[in-house]
């Protein structure tokens, strides 16, 4: 499991976040982050495409071996949801068309995975991050912070698939 990479996704409409974090020795490094940002002015359609075209260009520019997005987490507002899930769409159709192998992960196994805890809020999250990744100060904005955090709980999730395998006899 040495040296993967991974690009982490918390799909959004307006914001849709992004992090590739590799894992080499034990150590997590990230490689890049930030946001692809759409306008509230553009058509849906116009809107989606941006999202589909940046992921492309990401999976094609940092070449991740694999890619985990965040589940939809449902609101009270169901005009967001459907929002969010179709960014969502875009998002798993752009990663399958780069070729690459998608996980998924609800926001409470990945604050389990990140932080130990499921309450987690927003700061204690970013702060997990910032430590893990060995950066200076948070990453921001929120939603490439939560990018992050998905590739960090992927990379975990992988570790403990690979250890649970070792142990196996043929």
């Amino acid at each position: 499991m040495s040296g993967m990479r991974v690009l982490g996704v918390d799909p959004g409409t307006a914001t849709t976040g992004y992090g590739v974090v590799t894992e080499a020795g034990g150590e997590l490094k990230v490689l890049t982050f930030g946001v692809i940002r759409t306008s509230a002015d553009d058509p849906m359609p116009a809107r989606l495409q941006s999202i589909y075209r940046a992921m492309r260009a990401l999976a094609v520019e940092w070449e991740p071996d694999t890619a985990a997005v965040e589940e939809l987490f449902f609101s009270r507002n169901v005009r967001t949801a459907m929002s969010v899930g179709q960014a969502r769409g875009v998002t798993l159709l752009a990663l399958a068309d780069a070729g690459l192998d998608v996980a998924e992960y609800t926001p409470l196994s990945v604050k389990q995975a990140v932080t130990g805890y499921g309450s987690a809020d927003k700061e204690q999250m970013q702060e997990m991050v910032r430590l893990l990744l060995g950066l200076a100060e948070r990453p921001h904005p929120d939603d490439a912070a939560d990018a992050l955090a998905v590739a960090i709980c992927h990379l975990h999730s992988a570790r403990l698939v690979a250890l649970s395998n070792e142990g196996r006899v043929g």
